[in-house]
């Protein structure tokens, strides 16, 4: 599927007695395409899951309003340079159902990400990240829990399932914790950030990223909405 991007903005500023926020909603503007059913036949196992209600792609995942899920939302400048706790608490991705959930993730340097295997059957996480080490691990039914750690920031690569080939995640390692993956939604909230110039990154698997320049007031609240768009064809 190729989906080309236009990037739409709408900045507002709100007085809040808390301050340090942006928040806003990611739409998708135009008519969407039709996302495919996918195939589980190759393994009756996964097919038997779904019945009725089989998997459909999910590169593209829209709510009411066409609101747009998996885009990972996050700080890349203007950050005071120091170290930011790490969180202890893993980030979980599971495999249930013969596909990865959340399809996207992040997690700070250093902290846990664990992966989950509640199907009973044979699975396999094959991470291809560029910055830190790559990973190929078999989780056969009796291993329901994998541990991950990355020592590297890094933009979001993919998790695959060489066993069950339509499975697919992608996971973001950052150095802070300014960042959220929407849900269908599309609704984002980045809070606790000291006042100043920031540039904000959105990213999705197929649009790619965009990033826009935003001022955080020290009291206040700012809403920057993104629309994403289908390319226009000369």
């Amino acid at each position: 599927m190729r989906i080309g991007l236009i990037l739409t903005l709408a900045i507002t500023v709100i007085g809040s007695a808390h301050g340090g926020t942006v928040t806003g909603t990611i739409t998708f503007s135009d008519p969407p395409p039709t996302m495919k059913q996918i195939d589980t036949s190759a393994d009756p196992a996964c097919a038997a899951m779904h019945g009725s209600d089989p998997l459909v792609n999910e590169a593209l995942v829209l709510g009411e309003g066409q609101t747009m899920g998996n885009i990972l939302v996050r700080i890349v400048s203007g950050l005071p340079d120091k170290d930011f706790p790490v969180p202890t608490e893993p980030v979980v991705m599971t495999q249930e159902g013969c596909h990865f959930t959340p399809r996207v993730a992040a997690v700070m340097k250093g902290q846990t990400l664990r992966v989950l295997n509640p199907d009973g059957i044979m699975h396999n996480v094959n991470g291809v990240p560029r910055e830190n080490r790559p990973f190929n691990r078999a989780m056969p039914k009796n291993i329901t829990e994998l541990d991950v750690a990355f020592d590297k920031t890094e933009d979001a690569f993919m998790l695959r399932c060489d066993i069950h080939p339509w499975m697919r995640g992608y996971v973001a390692v950052v150095d802070h914790p300014f960042f959220v993956v929407t849900k269908k939604d599309g609704v984002y909230k980045i809070e606790d950030l000291p006042a100043g110039e920031y540039e904000i990154q959105v990213w999705h698997e197929k649009l790619k990223e965009q990033t826009q320049k935003i001022t955080v007031p020290a009291d206040g609240e700012v809403k920057l909405d993104f629309s994403y768009a289908m390319p226009k064809r000369n």
